[in-house]
């Protein structure tokens, strides 16, 4: 009778003699099925014991960055090339504005005429992307080591996300957009001012809001929290990168090529919304104060005030003033909005929101499908609409992704994917239901709205509502807190772009940033014609997301590279593999009368389709190994888990050639 805890030899006289089997031997008695599992139990001890040098790349539990004893300093090739830019954009806007304006411009409408499709297409496939990742069998893969715990709780982590990602936006639009589209609805839908309009409008925004918005900052976000906190990479962008260029290659030329332009793109993004803000801001403090229209003078201290806010809180740290700040924001908006709701139309909100929900799954393939071929008004509207903001979220990804990477630690993929798409899509379309249809009844009410300027159009719609004073004040304060929320967080993230990837960038590096934020901000709002100079910022912003649009499809094939070969997906294919040709093996030789002993085996003797060598890598070992002087292995009950649910889970490989 064979033991446990040698290789099968030959049975009685007369009986064949067996080949060997892959991980298993099969026994007919309770007693051997005992022992099989004191045997197994015994491996798993053995493995959990391994020497560092000798550690299975599936076996690793993760590597964080700050275990990989990486030092930083200020790049200065990086740093003061994206700081020349700046700069020299900033004089552009001062001695030539006009011409400035007219560049832009005509580059904006060259790449929206060649180009349009592609943003188009590419956002519905990092959605479909995104969705894969997180409900699939990748979404088990940690952001960080197997054992490791979120850092913020549920709801401070939405909250950052959330305000850091567009929450100056729905400030700015929450009343303007769906009014707009209620009194000129998209091309080829229905009539304006109706009801029909009111839900079209309501659909159409949400399709610019939602779930493909989110999917950019998803994808960014995703990729650098799983290399800097499974894998021990730096926080970079173009650490993203490295299974396509290699782990060195990155810090080459290329690399620094990505982070000095994703430096660029952030700065110029954050600059154009802090100047939005201070539109909307001084528009505020002109009703509130009954002072009247006072000029570039009050814009300019609404950009001094606010700049220093957001620098203060940029280097009092993450865990500290972002956090904080967006917390109190979340709590003021959801105030404000409940006020909104319970004084505005509330029973039309209450049947706007499921309504909108459903027409906007229905209505979401003729949105995707709209294209410039369809005709002029078609064109018109795609290019000062749905590609304007599908480049406006990819010109923001770099840094709000970033900054989601540095809150999302220790979450899984599902819930990431979850959180940060489809959380975020159901506030906006409650925060446009409430301020949108509030604004659509007002002037289906005569109350006589005007969209132009947009910054305009929330203001009155609370001068209709009780208490307009006091809500008025609690918008700007509104308004400051997400810019602020907003803009520390890029800040932070330039100076980790600007320093090899330094979780917390040093503050004067934060404080240069900022600074040259509220200043190219300043200049181009009060320089040029009327607004010239904020609209050439936002061209620019918008033309550099078409190259950062080719660099996120390369993201996407980069990280599902990483992800095929994370020790969790190894474990899982070597278990279903494993199992799957030893019970073949039990069945054909015992029937049902067979039990599992996991012993040492040689592949290379028969034609088993085991794990392809190309999926299995070894410098995340190698990494892991440099960066612990002690094995912290994979726990044997999480083991002995990990095959019980390979048991239960879909095969995805093909099956494995019958045993002789």
């Amino acid at each position: 009778m064979d033991t446990p805890d040698e290789k099968p030899t030959e049975r009685s006289a007369g009986g064949p003699t067996p080949r060997p089997r892959t991980d298993a031997i099969v026994t007919g008695t309770h007693r051997q099925a005992v022992k099989a599992s004191e045997a197994a139990r015994k491996i798993v001890r053995d493995i959990t014991t391994v020497p560092p040098r000798s550690v299975h790349p599936a076996l690793v539990p993760g590597v964080s960055v700050e275990e990989t004893g990486r030092t930083y300093r200020t790049d200065p090739l990086v740093f003061g090339v994206a700081a020349a830019f700046a700069i020299a954009f900033i004089a552009w806007g001062v001695f030539a504005g006009d011409n400035l304006a007219g560049t832009t411009s005509t580059v904006l409408a060259w790449v929206v005429e060649y180009f349009g499709f592609f943003f188009t297409t590419i956002a519905t496939i990092i959605l479909v992307f995104m969705l894969f990742v997180g409900f699939s069998r990748y979404g088990r893969i940690p952001l960080g080591r197997d054992d490791e715990e979120p850092e913020f709780s549920m709801f401070s982590w939405i909250s950052m996300l959330f305000a850091a990602g567009m929450g100056i936006g729905l400030v700015f639009w929450g009343a303007a957009e769906p009014l707009t589209f209620f009194e000129n609805p998209p091309p080829g839908t229905v009539e304006a001012n109706t009801l029909e309009a009111m839900h079209t409008a309501q659909t159409q925004v949400l399709y610019h809001w939602g779930p493909q918005a989110w999917a950019f900052y998803a994808l960014v976000g995703g990729a650098i929290a799983y290399g800097a906190y499974r894998r021990g990479r730096t926080p970079l962008i173009s650490s993203i990168f490295a299974p396509l260029l290699g782990e060195n290659r990155t810090t080459g030329p290329v690399g620094r090529t990505i982070d000095i332009f994703s430096i660029i793109v952030t700065l110029f993004g954050t600059a154009a919304s802090l100047g939005l803000g201070a539109l909307q801001i001084g528009h505020g403090v002109e009703l509130v104060s009954g002072a009247g229209p006072l000029g570039n003078g009050i814009l300019i201290a609404v950009i001094a005030v606010l700049t220093a806010c957001f620098i203060a809180s940029a280097v009092s740290g993450v865990s500290k003033g972002i956090r904080a700040l967006s917390n109190i924001n979340a709590v003021v908006a959801i105030l404000l909005a409940f006020f909104v709701f319970f004084v505005g139309p509330t029973l039309l909100i209450l049947n706007v929101i499921p309504s909108v929900a459903v027409q906007f799954l229905g209505d979401l393939p003729t949105m995707i499908g709209r294209s410039a071929s369809q005709g002029e008004a078609a064109q018109a509207f795609l290019s000062s609409w749905t590609i304007f903001y599908w480049a406006w979220w990819i010109s923001w990804s770099p840094f709000v992704g970033m900054f989601i990477a540095k809150i999302s630690r220790g979450r899984t993929l599902r819930q990431f994917v979850s959180v940060v798409i489809v959380v975020p899509s159901a506030i906006s379309l409650v925060w446009f239901a409430i301020f949108g249809t509030t604004a659509i009844q007002q002037q289906m009410d005569g109350a006589g709205l005007v969209v132009d300027p947009p910054e305009e159009v929330l203001f009155g719609v609370l001068e209709n509502l009780p208490f307009p004073l006091i809500t008025s004040i609690v918008l700007i304060i509104l308004i400051a807190i997400f810019f602020i929320t907003g803009a520390d967080s890029a800040s932070l993230v330039m100076g980790t772009l600007s320093q090899q990837g330094r979780p917390e960038p040093s503050r004067w590096v934060a404080v240069v940033w900022g600074v040259l934020v509220g200043v190219i901000a300043a200049v181009l709002l009060v320089s040029g014609a009327e607004g010239s100079g904020l609209q050439s910022l936002q061209n620019a912003t918008i033309i550099a997301a078409l190259p950062f649009a080719i660099i996120m499809a390369f993201m996407m094939i980069a990280f599902m590279k990483d992800l095929r070969r994370d020790p969790l997906i190894l474990r899982d294919r070597y278990a279903r593999a494993a199992v799957r040709h030893s019970v073949m093996a039990g069945l054909e030789e015992y029937g049902d009368d067979f039990a599992l002993v996991p012993v040492e085996y040689d592949h290379s003797e028969d034609d088993l389709a085991w794990i392809d060598e190309d999926t299995v890598d070894d410098t995340l070992a190698e990494v892991y190994e440099a960066a612990t002087e002690a094995i912290d292995i994979i726990p044997p009950a999480e083991v002995e888990a990990a095959v019980d649910a390979a048991l239960d889970a879909p095969a995805d490989d093909p099956a494995p050639p019958r045993a002789d």
